[in-house]
């Protein structure tokens, strides 16, 4: 399994039993307790807080070297761009750093009359006449202006091509998760949790694009403004610079336990919050069941202490900022002012001038926002390397049966669509005991082939199998003859059509869900196709028709209307292959009865394969296969199977009893 599976490897906020049950106050003694056991984790585990709450291993696989070649690797085509913003950057940052030296010359030429030293008034028009201070003043303030707006314009145009850049690169490599991941094997995708696929596509996708500010940008900007503020410092006093390098391991120190404790604690307030509001909406979603029980005292009571919990959390976190705010609000200013006294008695002796002392202390706080960067950059560089180097490990895992180089082509117009399995066997993975074995049978085209028995037996995964959600471990399948790993995957898959009876609808309107496998229908074929499911009459009842917005799930429908817009679907689609898997389980029998019309009418040049129990749809079909512990124990037509098939005729017997009890009204 990826490692990415492995990185909650302690009950964390969101799963804390502890932290979901008992009154507030216990509950925060138990997160007081999950915050001990993070501090005492990373020193050994080398592990880091998500936005989410949990705890991710930093540990990698690849050197920091290696994974920083890669990303480097993944800019592509906007190295350009990136490149480009790091020379306006420059510039507008190197202008920027020229504001407090316009201070000094006020202050020491302007404000005292004295003119600009022959140095500089050489290489200026006498016709400005700036040994006048007026002149020098408006001349100064001029300047100011035009630098300011120019650092401005090529700042900000410089960081649109990074940002541009940034959001293009989430895209991209969110784009190549998600095709990746859609490509892996079926069972990799049931043990894949989606909040673990959500968090990777949002967080560590987002992380490496994140790289771009994080890595090059923001570190370039503060290594220019820290350097320039630096040499600056250097030639007005080499003393006054000694002192404010004694700041620097405190404003470093100070804002490293900033992001070690503070935002962390911040991030879990906001899952609380998440988690909060998500059982709010759970509760309204299943209000029939919460007042059936008799539950909404109680489900009022746990949302209260859920917003308990988030006051006590935030009083946590008020204290923590306001430590960090008193470290800054006092160490600071009491160095300030040393620098401030020794640099006074400077100018009072006449070594330095005051503009060169307003200019020092201009300058030394211009050091602090670099050194929020950098320290920033230093914690958040190894958790966006990790988020890298974990998406690297998930698209280093294999996808679903590649397509060969020699694989064929599939033609929709040249398929017949006969199927044939020999010699069948399959087993899953970490299992030593086969699901199917020695399973041989032939469905011609235009054929309805019905798996029959008890649950276990197989019935789902050779469908599977068929559809090649999976590829059988023995034997073969075979398309007009052609073993189905010769053909080209998603080529054979568009010959499917696929109604299961748990029905997935996605959140949209009526015909965007009919029209799902084929985009380009019009809206005559979508209506013949609800039509032929017998779905029209609900459709029409609806408000907006067609038009109308189902929900998540299509949770608006009911069961049986949501089974006719799948086989409406299905319909649509015009498969040269239909799996049926117990379609018309949640119809009414009149319903039944014209949907299994409808599915006579698609058999012509098609095969159908179709999992039921109900002998309504059973007795239709051409071939029935019974199966029994992974193999066929029988097979053959309604009438035959009746003949020689004992399993069969005690189903049949149960069925007819279960009818008649039905319409007895027993």
């Amino acid at each position: 399994m990826s490692k990415y599976g492995q990185d909650r490897l302690d009950p964390d906020f969101a799963e804390d039993p502890a932290l979901r049950r008992g009154s507030s106050s216990l509950r925060y003694r138990a997160y007081l307790d999950l915050l001990a056991r993070r501090r005492k984790r990373p020193k050994s585990e080398r592990l880091v807080v998500t936005r989410q709450g949990n705890a991710q291993s930093l540990a990698r696989s690849r050197s920091a070297t290696g994974l920083l070649r890669t990303f480097f690797g993944m800019l592509g085509r906007h190295r350009g761009p990136i490149l480009l913003s790091l020379c306006t950057l420059t510039i507008a940052t190197g202008l920027k750093l020229t504001m407090p030296v316009a201070t000094k010359v006020v202050i020491d030429y302007a404000f005292t009359g004295a003119g600009l030293p022959p140095s500089v008034s050489d290489w200026l028009p006498t016709s400005w006449r700036l040994e006048e201070p007026r002149r020098l003043l408006i001349a100064i303030a001029i300047a100011m202006v035009v630098v300011s707006f120019t650092a401005v314009v090529i700042g900000l145009s410089g960081r649109w091509l990074a940002t541009k850049a940034t959001q293009l690169l989430a895209v991209e490599v969110r784009r190549k998760i998600l095709d990746h991941i859609v490509r892996f094997p079926l069972q990799r995708i049931q043990d894949l949790r989606s909040g673990g696929v959500a968090s990777m596509l949002r967080d560590d996708a987002g992380g490496i694009s994140e790289l771009i500010f994080g890595l090059v940008y923001n570190p370039s900007r503060a290594v220019v403004q820290l350097l320039g503020s630096l040499v600056i410092l250097a030639f007005t006093d080499w003393r006054l610079l000694l002192g404010a390098i004694g700041l620097l391991p405190l404003v470093w120190l100070t804002h490293r336990n900033w992001i070690a404790r503070v935002r962390p604690l911040h991030r879990d307030l906001r899952l609380l919050r998440s988690s909060v509001d998500a059982h709010a909406t759970e509760v309204f979603g299943g209000i029939r069941v919460v007042r059936a029980f008799g539950r909404s005292r109680g489900e009022s009571g746990r949302f209260v202490r859920g917003n308990n919990l988030m006051a006590r959390q935030s009083v946590n976190i008020w204290w923590w900022s306001r430590i960090t705010e008193v470290v800054w609000s006092t160490a600071i200013p009491v160095a300030t002012t040393g620098l401030l006294l020794y640099g006074g008695i400077q100018v009072i002796d006449g070594t330095i001038t005051t503009g060169d002392l307003v200019m020092f202390l201009t300058y030394l706080a211009m050091l602090l926002g670099p050194l929020e960067t950098l320290a920033a950059t230093a914690t958040s560089l190894q958790t966006n390397l990790a988020g890298l180097d974990r998406v690297l490990d998930l698209l280093a895992e294999p996808v679903e049966m590649p397509d060969s180089e020699s694989a064929l082509k599939v033609v929709p117009e040249e398929v017949a669509g006969r199927i044939e399995v020999r010699d069948l066997g399959f087993s899953y993975p970490n299992t030593d005991h086969p699901v199917l074995h020695g399973i041989d049978l032939v469905a011609e085209p235009g054929q309805l082939v019905a798996f029959v028995g008890a649950s276990g037996a197989g019935k789902t995964t050779l469908c599977n199998l068929i559809a090649r959600f999976e590829d059988p471990d023995e034997g073969s399948i075979s398309l007009d003859g052609v073993d189905l790993r010769e053909l080209e995957l998603d080529g054979y898959r568009t010959l499917l059509g696929i109604v299961e009876q748990d029905v997935f609808l996605f959140d949209g309107t009526i015909g965007e869900n009919i029209a799902f496998g084929r985009r380009n229908a019009n809206a005559e074929e979508i209506r013949d196709a609800a039509i032929a499911a017998n779905a029209l009459e609900f459709i029409e009842a609806t408000p907006s028709g067609f038009d109308s917005l189902i929900g998540e799930r299509g949770v608006r429908l009911s069961g049986g209307q949501r089974q006719r817009l799948a086989i409406a679907r299905a319909i649509l689609a015009d498969p040269r292959i239909l799996i049926l898997d117990e379609a018309t389980s949640n119809l009414d029998s009149a319903s039944e009865l014209l949907i299994q019309q409808s599915i006579d009418r698609l058999l012509a040049g098609r095969t159908t394969f179709a999992i039921a129990h109900r002998l309504s749809t059973i007795q239709h079909a051409d071939l029935i296969v019974i199966l029994e512990g992974g193999t066929i124990v029988a097979s053959g037509s309604h009438d035959e199977l009746l003949e020689r098939s004992d399993h069969y005729r005690d189903m049949v017997a149960v069925q007819t009893a279960r009818s008649e009890a039905i319409s007895t009204g027993d």
